[in-house]
């Protein structure tokens, strides 16, 4: 089968790197990819929602199955732009169609959604550009920490806690009357703060059945011990010490099965994955948000765990055959440290020459942010590299991933020395 998988970033390197061992894989290519994805299939020079020149490549290659990565395209509606076109829509895809990336597109929908739908969350009232005084007043109101959430995609930046109030409220017209995040904050939720530990919960369903991926835990900010403003991840650790059976059942019972009955009676398809990132508050889980596609960097730890074919269960979610699949875990850790563009999440620089790649061999480095240029690997972004390491224990897994992070450098490189250190 020829398979197109639509990103950039680490999440589809990794996808790639599980995807190429496929027996089922005859090509792989990936749009627009970057240097990692290039040493496990054909890199295409198309953007990610350019989805005429997409349909055509699909056309022109015999692509079977597409695979989305990142949120963007499914928000803006690469599924429904397939199935309306007569030589496209008997492609199989995986990621949902715009309906269904409202899960993550909309914080305000998704909040509607869970509570429509009887799933724990934390409460929430969502204010409107223009109304930014009375969300001033509310904010007055609430019991700190203050967490505000811009409706809209801001590529895992437009979460802002503080205990300050003053803070908050000049936050909150800086997002609704400044466009601090663009369109993303026209609509902001002022959201119960919920005390607990955070985790990453995996699934991948047909919109009938589902399977459950290994679980993870991220690491938002940007600065050791979670200090400093939040990015799109830092690092990541599978499994996680607290995800237990008895857990992991609540969150099937309480969170997965509703969700997949609520899209079902909405009359939202959904062939794809469902993010949810949830908090473990005493022992109960509350959803955080749901996203759409996989995370970065949860995809490195998760897919450097999962033994079995991974295509196969891609194409059985595409066609709607997931019914009795079964998944098979590596009980074994893997923990991803992501390394960085000095000054990220805020101004970079790109372009660095990054030394020491060449000299590692069975190591698992996925590139999020690279290009090729001259036989040369530079940066190409803000999160530039995820390593990821294997072990028995959480502590071995944590050893080899930073062992191999001191043999990769760049000019004013940067990472965070604590993934995994909470856990135990």
């Amino acid at each position: 089968m020829n398979v197109l998988l639509v990103g950039n970033g680490g999440r589809e390197h990794a996808l790639a790197w599980k995807i190429k061992q496929s027996s089922h894989c005859s090509e792989l290519f990936v749009a627009p990819g970057n240097a990692g994805t290039a040493l496990v299939a054909k890199n295409v020079a198309i953007g990610v929602d350019e989805f005429e020149k997409l349909g055509t490549f699909c056309l022109e290659n015999k692509i079977e199955l597409v695979v989305v990565g990142p949120e963007v395209p499914l928000v803006k509606g690469i599924r429904d732009y397939f199935e309306q076109q007569p030589l496209l829509k008997n492609i199989l895809m995986v990621g949902p169609g715009k309906a269904g990336a409202q899960l993550e597109g909309s914080k305000d929908f998704s909040k509607q959604f869970m509570i429509r739908n009887q799933v724990p969350t934390a409460k929430a009232k969502t204010f409107y550009t223009g109304q930014s005084a009375e969300a001033a007043a509310y904010l007055a109101t609430c019991q700190p920490p203050l967490v505000l959430k811009a409706d809209g995609l801001a590529a895992g930046k437009g979460v802002i806690i503080t205990s300050d109030l003053t803070e908050a409220q000049a936050t909150i017209r800086e997002m609704l009357e400044e466009r601090k995040f663009g369109d993303a904050s026209s609509k902001v939720l002022v959201e119960e703060f919920l005390d607990g530990i955070e985790l990453s919960v995996f699934v991948l369903t047909d919109g009938e059945d589902y399977v459950i991926l290994p679980e993870a835990k991220d690491y938002k900010r940007i600065g050791d011990g979670d200090t400093g403003p939040n990015t799109g991840g830092m690092g990541s650790v599978s499994p996680v010490a607290f995800a237990s059976p008895p857990f992991m059942q609540k969150v099937e019972e309480r969170i997965i099965k509703p969700t997949i009955v609520g899209l079902k009676k909405e009359n939202i398809p959904f062939k794809g994955f469902i993010f949810i990132g949830l908090m473990n508050v005493k022992g109960d889980p509350f959803v955080i948000e749901y996203n759409t596609r996989m995370g970065d960097p949860e995809t490195q730890s998760v897919m450097a765990r999962i033994q079995s074919d991974f295509l196969e269960l891609l194409i059985a979610a595409a066609k709607g055959e997931l019914k009795n699949k079964k998944i098979v875990v590596d009980p074994d850790f893997a923990l991803t440290i992501v390394m960085a563009a000095g000054g990220y999440p805020d101004q970079y620089e790109k372009g660095k020459s990054i030394k020491g790649l060449k000299e590692l061999t069975n190591q698992l480095v996925f590139h999020a942010g690279t290009k090729m240029q001259s036989e040369q690997v530079l940066t190409d972004g803000g999160r530039v590299l995820g390593v990821t390491g294997r072990g028995k224990t959480l502590s071995e897994a944590r050893e080899n991933a930073y062992d191999v992070v001191t043999k990769i450098s760049w000019d004013n490189a940067y990472y965070r020395k604590d993934i995994g250190q909470d856990l135990r």
